[in-house]
């Protein structure tokens, strides 16, 4: 399957339309050059920092939830996993279109996620991770819920592609994009908006944890693959990569790399001393840049993404001074 089958330029410009013009009132965050921040970075290159922890519900995830509710039916029963961030956006969403929904979360998801999440008035479900998927089919079999997908779902990664035209707004032709992967919804619809809008030199490269790494095996193996995935960075690892997200990455994609959870911890401690608070799913793709995982990129435009912002009290204690 090609994704020029899948996703084309056409409908992401559409998406984008319907993100920027939805109820949810979706933000156009900042792109801000790595001198303008207080970050004691030594890089060789021009790094952009696109800032999507200021985004409304804290993170990326609107983009896509403002498209998926906006071609869904008025006032449906909705169901979908979220270990926090889609689960967010998702019950912002159902309140504000008068749906009912539930979100089912992994058992390792802080419970500050799920209380939040529930004072949207939708209804928590926390499950061991490798059931996730077994209580949203319950739902669905017998509930009558439809099944919303938290990142394999076309107009999903439409959405979240929304990030990757608005960054061609401010920097027509960026050499390199560093963006975080879990499900693979905004890798995927990143690429394919950058790549689409004739900007086939720029690279772009995915940047997943080391104990979930479910994108990476399956460009090794070809195919989506599943694991049992654990790290510090819940919204990261989802047990399976998608199979929308991964036919599209495959081809616009150039490279998925690994960081440590410790390296994501530093990220965010780093991040947080300069007075910038993102979570652990935020700032991978910035560890990749502070861990010179990414090649070739000395002298170039380089824009890394720092997805999101939700980290309560509780958590920002358990990482480094």
């Amino acid at each position: 399957m090609e994704s020029g089958k899948v996703i084309s330029l056409e409908m992401l410009k559409e998406a984008r339309e319907t993100v920027m013009s939805s109820p949810l009132r979706v933000v156009k965050t900042p792109l801000i050059p790595l001198h303008q921040t207080t970050l004691p970075l030594n890089v060789e290159c021009n790094l952009y920092i696109k800032m999507e922890n200021m985004q409304r519900t804290g993170s990326f995830k609107i983009r896509g939830v403002a498209n998926q509710f906006a071609r869904r039916p008025k006032g449906g029963h909705f169901v979908t996993m979220s270990a926090g961030n889609y689960g967010k956006a998702f019950a912002y969403a159902s309140q504000l279109y008068g749906c009912r929904g539930k979100v089912v979360m992994p058992e390792t998801a802080p419970s500050s996620r799920s209380s939040v999440i529930a004072s949207f008035g939708v209804e928590v479900e926390r499950v061991p991770t490798t059931s996730l998927l077994n209580a949203v089919d319950r739902c669905v079999r017998e509930d009558n819920m439809l099944f919303l997908h938290s990142y394999d779902d076309i107009d999903l990664i439409a959405g979240h592609g929304s990030l990757g035209l608005e960054i061609l707004e401010t920097i027509p032709n960026p050499d390199v994009i560093v963006v975080c992967c879990g499900g693979g919804g905004l890798l995927a619809g990143v690429a394919a908006a950058i790549k689409l809008s004739n900007c086939g030199n720029t690279k772009i490269y995915g940047v997943e944890p080391e104990g979930a790494c479910t994108m990476l095996k399956s460009f090794i193996e070809k195919k989506p693959v599943s694991m049992d995935t654990k790290s510090i960075a819940a919204g990261l690892a989802p047990p399976v990569a998608g199979q929308l997200t991964y036919e599209i990455c495959r081809q616009h994609v150039e490279e998925v790399v690994l960081v440590t959870d410790e390296e994501i911890k530093a990220a965010v401690s780093a991040l947080y001393k300069a007075g910038i608070v993102v979570e652990p799913s935020g700032a991978a793709a910035f560890a990749a840049i502070t861990e010179k995982m990414i090649p070739d990129i000395k002298g170039k435009n380089v824009i890394v993404v720092i997805s999101g912002g939700n980290i309560g009290k509780d958590e920002l204690q358990n990482f480094p001074d």
